[in-house]
């Protein structure tokens, strides 16, 4: 999406002269005598011409400057806006999530349900990752309530459009993409939902005002707590054993 432009897909370009001086030129395009800018230049004439893939070149290179203004409606902006997430907020699918997606309650982990697939093949064949749209919308919609106390309801439709617009950017049909996210949406009562994180924050559930749901899920959280504290304990147990057998050992060498 070019800066302040409509949607469309960021192409290369090479032009045949130079361009005027006052003819401004976007962070994709080439510079005449200079080659590609920083983002494109690792990728030789392969880039030339072609649009940008999902995984835009600033992924294999370093976060350099843009050339022209970085605070146009930007594509390549965007998807470094999530990577920046991405290197705060580590990802957990090792539980089970209501509703597909979540945060702990200290805002240290979003969780996206074990069941949920990383990817899905839309109608142009393309294979879709999705993690990074969930991870961004359950990060501003946590931030929104921690930060401004915002019902869950209202942080959920700002952060929603943030996902949708993401979506959007790469070039992903949002209509495909949330078809394929409510074939997964597990509701609470469900068979497959067994094991969910000991520290889920439960101010979504809350702000339903949906007291049987909430009751379940607390439950649930309280078993999940136990057995992660077992878990626990048996690891420091593990340990200790190590340990002792290491000391043992150095022990048993200092007397021979």
């Amino acid at each position: 999406r070019p800066p302040g432009g409509a949607a469309g897909t960021l192409t290369p370009e090479v032009p045949s002269a130079a361009p005027e001086a006052s003819q401004q030129r976007g962070p994709w395009q080439a510079i005449p005598g200079k080659g590609l800018t920083p983002d494109l230049a690792r990728h030789g004439d392969s880039m030339r011409g072609q649009p940008l893939h999902k995984k835009h070149a600033h992924n294999h290179t370093k976060h350099r400057k843009l050339r022209g203004p970085d605070w146009h409606i930007a594509a390549i902006m965007l998807d470094r806006s999530i990577d920046a997430i991405y290197r705060r907020l580590p990802v957990n699918r090792e539980y089970h999530v209501p509703y597909l997606a979540g945060y702990s309650t200290d805002c240290t982990q979003i969780y996206i349900d074990k069941d949920l697939p990383r990817t899905f093949l839309d109608s142009k064949g393309e294979i879709i990752e999705i993690d990074r749209y969930l991870l961004l919308h359950e990060a501003v919609e946590k931030s929104l309530i921690d930060t401004l106390n915002l019902r869950y309801q209202h942080a959920h439709q700002i952060a929603l459009r943030a996902e949708q617009a993401a979506v959007r950017a790469d070039g992903v049909s949002w209509a495909e993409y949330d078809r394929f996210m409510m074939k997964f949406v597990k509701e609470m009562g469900g068979e497959k939902i067994t094991h969910i994180p000991p520290d889920l924050d439960l101010k979504p559930y809350i702000d339903e005002h949906d007291d049987e749901v909430l009751a379940k899920m607390r439950l649930l959280i309280k078993h999940s707590r136990a057995r992660h504290k077992l878990h626990l304990s048996k690891k420091l147990a593990a340990a200790k054993k190590r340990s002792s057998k290491r000391a043992a050992a150095k022990l048993a060498k200092a007397r021979s």
